[in-house]
């Protein structure tokens, strides 16, 4: 089993950056191909970012193209979400995900998840 506890997240000005962590407990965690979604108040969990921990793959949603990069740390066992030039609108909490099959395609939908960390708040102010 794998234990997600993300941080990081808080409140910040429009054009700011945050850096969100990821912290995951378990021995196959270099295994797991790891996501970020998040949920806007009112609205349902969109997919935000991924990639494999083979290292070769990445996958974005078109709102956080050019702006957010996902990367990892297997040393540490973290994964991590660089949010730079942050707009209101990605107001949300943000959400760890671990997906345990070594997948060729990066995974963009929430079934294709099976580990959960509790969320971390992200609040932009203009």
């Amino acid at each position: 089993q794998v234990q997600l506890l993300e941080s990081g997240g808080g409140l910040v000005q429009a054009g700011g950056s945050l850096r969100l962590s990821c912290a995951a407990s378990g021995r196959t965690f270099s295994s797991y191909a790891m996501g970020w979604f998040r949920q806007a108040p009112g609205k349902e969990r969109e997919f935000v970012a991924a990639l494999n921990w083979s290292g070769d793959k990445t996958l974005y949603s078109d709102p956080v193209k050019g702006r957010f990069t996902i990367s990892r740390d297997n040393a540490k066992n973290t994964v991590y979400l660089q949010m730079n030039s942050l707009k209101p609108e990605d107001t949300a909490i943000y959400y760890c995900a671990a997906d345990r099959y070594r997948r060729p395609v990066v995974a963009r939908r929430e079934y294709e998840y099976d580990y959960w960390g509790q969320g971390t708040q992200v609040t932009v102010s203009s």
